[in-house]
């Protein structure tokens, strides 16, 4: 039987260093660098240091840490992280699905919520959407009480030329970019093939159905995670 989440007296500021650690330390559980937490929260580095150093002291404690060489989160790190992603992924579900928000206003309202839903609204929600797998953003919802998975997806920008793929998630932090990928018709399960990368490393996309290539800048691009077609 899976373990439960461990409960402590936590601030929304440290469900935010978790989670930000376990999104860059990525599937390979990578430590990362206390610039890279601070450029992710938008916090000056030694304030960054200063709550690594609490997080790696609490009992139990939820990060390693060691100077000069990174952070990666502990067990009861990885729980709570991976908590604040389902409840995450499971509140944008809910709120494009019932209560109708677009796919662009999702993001910053689960943001807000995710840190305080108790057990009981989180089961409630997940009955309601039948046990969802997939939030409206393609990534994954993990199960009640286990790690995430993280698919083998690539980003559009390294996705070869000339071969099929499959939109098969999109970056949810940017709600600018969610919309123009929604009016280019850039949405998970669309196919898709890269024909062209010019100078300025800009992509010309041909989607399925589509007469015409369409020109996506790198930004755009790099919002996009593909996987093969299926043929």
């Amino acid at each position: 039987m899976a373990a439960k989440p461990i409960h402590l007296a936590t601030s929304e500021s440290i469900d935010d260093y978790l989670k930000a650690i376990l999104e860059l330390g990525g599937a390979e559980d990578s430590r990362v660098t206390t610039n890279a937490v601070a450029a992710r929260l938008g916090v000056r580095t030694p304030s960054v240091t200063g709550m690594l150093q609490r997080l790696a002291s609490q009992r139990p404690a939820m990060v390693l840490y060691e100077k000069h060489r990174g952070v990666r989160l502990t067990a009861a790190g990885k729980r709570r992280a991976w908590e604040l992603v389902r409840h995450h992924r499971l509140l944008e579900l809910f709120l494009h699905d019932v209560l109708k928000y677009s796919w662009d206003e999702v993001h910053e309202e689960a943001e807000r919520l995710e840190h305080f839903i108790s057990e009981r609204f989180e089961d409630r929600v997940a009955a309601i959407l039948g046990d969802p797998e997939i939030d409206p953003h393609g990534h994954v919802i993990p199960q009640k009480y286990a790690a995430g998975v993280y698919r083998d997806e690539a980003p559009l920008t390294r996705w070869p030329l000339h071969t099929p793929a499959t939109i098969s998630s999109v970056s949810d932090r940017s709600a600018i970019a969610l919309r123009e990928l929604e009016r280019l018709g850039f949405m998970p399960g669309i196919g898709l093939t890269v024909e062209h990368r010019n100078s300025s490393l800009a992509l010309m996309v041909r989607l399925a159905d589509h007469a015409d290539a369409i020109r996506l800048s790198q930004d755009l691009a790099a919002c996009v995670f593909v996987v093969a077609a299926v043929l």
